[in-house]
């Protein structure tokens, strides 16, 4: 395995890295193979990037065959939207670049976001074809995300917002105007990728209803969107297994809700043969 660590250069911010986990080629296994990539956006309500919704994803996506990345994107309200777009459209271009060196089909990047990290997945998908990334001179086919994994994200500034997020993305006195461009389930089109999306009923952080905005929308342009709803379990359960346990927490196994992996990767697959798109 190969650990790639590069910094990203955006007209913004140039202290946003991303970290990759390589599977090397092997002579005995399918030397010419082509990989999906999956960039992983984590959590933490715009103000940390959560690490349990990092590397321990990466580390489960690559032993299922997947190039992994972990971006690291800017936080905080010193750094507002869309900051952490433009590095996240950056991250979309390097892997592209370099999709022929790290074994990858430059055609099946997938962006995976959760909570936070979700709403800027879906911002990219979105927006990559918009002048939001156009006029920062990122070129639409650098950076357009082939598909899309939202775990309990956050995606409308409406009655059902995640209030913190969007206070460290665009303030503390935002304008409607500003909270109606970042109410992603507004801006979907028919050029949104296909989605595969997650949450759980019981999340009282993140109400449900982001996620049923948001494949409503995707219903609403034609895109191919897989929604999965489980009755239990509380917010940021990541994989939702003893390897993103938070001990602080008693509820953070929860089998049922693991088995969101699975259904990825089934979803994955379908993607990998053209039945997905």
């Amino acid at each position: 395995m190969q650990l790639i660590h590069e910094t990203l250069t955006t007209p913004l911010s140039s202290d946003a890295v991303l970290d990759g986990y390589i599977r090397d080629a092997s002579a005995n296994i399918e030397p010419n193979r082509k990989r999906i990539a999956v960039i992983i956006c984590p959590g933490g309500a715009y103000s940390f990037v959560a690490d349990r919704e990092a590397e321990p994803v990466a580390l489960a996506l690559l032993a299922r065959g997947q190039q992994a990345f972990v971006l690291h994107y800017s936080v905080g309200p010193a750094r507002p939207f869309p900051t952490a777009l433009l590095e996240l459209a950056a991250a979309v271009r390097l892997v592209r670049t370099r999709a022929a060196e790290w074994a990858i089909d430059p055609d099946k990047i997938i962006v995976a976001g959760f909570s936070a990290g979700g709403h800027l997945a879906a911002s990219l998908a979105d927006f990559w074809h918009t002048p939001a990334l156009v006029d920062h001179v990122f070129s639409p086919a650098d950076v357009q995300p082939n598909g899309l994994m939202l775990a309990y994200p956050v995606i409308t500034s409406g009655p059902h917002a995640h209030r913190g997020s969007f206070r460290n993305l665009l303030g503390d006195q935002p304008t409607p105007d500003q909270l109606e461009a970042v109410s992603l389930e507004k801006h979907v089109s028919a050029q949104n990728p296909p989605t595969f999306l997650w949450s759980t009923f019981a999340d009282d952080a993140v109400p449900v209803e982001n996620s049923l905005l948001y494949a409503q929308a995707l219903h609403a342009a034609g895109v191919s969107c897989e929604c999965h709803l489980f009755p239990e379990g509380r917010h940021g359960l990541s994989l939702a297994d003893r390897e993103t346990w938070d001990a602080a927490h008693s509820d953070g196994i929860v089998p049922a809700v693991a088995a969101w992996f699975e259904l990825f990767q089934t979803w994955l697959k379908r993607y990998d043969d053209g039945v997905v798109g």
